[in-house]
């Protein structure tokens, strides 16, 4: 082997052992590379500031998960950052997961914590067949943007419909007595969209103004795809809408209903207590220490309780006549 062979060896080994060492992994089909980071550290975005020419601002914003959805357009390539929201079964909690993207025209860089399913699965899916990586990597970087993107955007319906499916069981258990909990799923439900909303409104701009920023990253108009994702974005925009209105109406509704039946308790027992204080009165009477009528008679107790029955029926038809009960 000759001397100069062997230097391109040693140069480019401990190259590769760095790159594995990272939490990153990369494809490339022509000239196009997909890089592809989970979990980034410190280690990570060092990489990237020595790789390519990303400003020191976008690396710090890759680590920080407060970060707004925006897009930071610069003169070799454009800094995106978007949030999807991700529904935690144990918690039943909706929370949103921050994908950074560097778009340039030779390459494509994803970072994020790897729980949005769709993105690696997508990844995974390029890694491993060959047709989908050719279909989605040949038209270029922004084609392959739209791609991630759309997938992403797409499993946010299947969210919204666990929320609606979600709304009409609390709906059913409004008018039922099977669950003593409504309140606290009414407020879940509530919390979820608010998140879900809050996630969803700034992405509306961001996507509604990416087209025309990633036509330079493009071989063919991509304005009708990004059109078409934009509707879905606002589709589900109209949906939170809808279920933010349905569920505060079944919010008031159960407070309401709650409201009702209190009273409905309450009438009943100041029905009773009415009922019961005359009664109260006449059993006072005969066990005070003084002579009283029939208080010899070997049928005294007998008589008192006619009274106590006499005062109930009149009571009872008392309150008959004026339609309390």
């Amino acid at each position: 082997m000759s001397a100069a062979a062997e230097r391109v060896i040693v140069m480019i080994t401990p190259q590769i052992k760095k790159e594995k060492e990272l939490n990153m992994d990369s494809l490339t089909w022509g000239e196009l590379i997909w890089v592809n980071i989970e979990r980034p550290t410190e280690k990570e975005t060092e990489y990237l500031g020595e790789h390519y020419s990303f400003h020191h601002l976008d690396l710090d914003d890759v680590l920080s998960r407060i970060q707004r959805p925006k897009i930071d357009e610069y003169q070799d390539y454009l800094f995106l950052v978007f949030h999807f929201p991700i529904y935690r079964k144990r918690e039943r909690v909706l929370t949103s997961s921050q994908v950074s993207v560097f778009i340039g025209q030779n390459y494509l860089i994803t970072v994020h914590q790897g729980e949005l399913n769709p993105l690696v699965k997508l990844f995974r899916e390029c890694q491993i067949d060959e047709e989908s990586r050719q279909e989605y990597f040949s038209q270029g970087s922004g084609f392959l943007l739209y791609r991630i993107l759309d997938r992403l955007v797409d499993y946010c319906l299947p969210i919204l419909d666990k929320v609606g499916d979600s709304i009409e069981e609390v709906e059913d258990d409004i008018f039922s007595d099977r669950k003593r909990s409504t309140v606290r799923e009414i407020s879940m439900i509530r919390r979820d969209i608010i998140s879900f909303r809050r996630i969803i409104w700034p992405m509306r701009a961001v996507i509604g103004s990416l087209e025309p920023r990633v036509r330079r990253f493009v071989k063919l108009d991509l304005s009708v795809y990004f059109g078409d994702m934009l509707d879905h974005v606002d589709k589900i925009w109209d949906g939170l809408d809808e279920y933010k209105e349905i569920i505060e109406g079944l919010s008031a509704t159960h407070d309401s209903l709650a409201s009702n039946r209190t009273n409905e308790v309450v009438r009943m027992l100041t029905i009773i207590a009415t009922i019961l204080l005359p009664i109260t009165v006449v059993a006072s009477i005969f066990g005070m220490n003084i002579p009283l009528p029939l208080q010899n008679s070997d049928f005294s107790l007998i008589y008192v309780f006619l009274i106590m029955l006499v005062v109930i029926g009149g009571m009872l038809y008392f309150f008959r006549r004026i339609r309390v009960i």
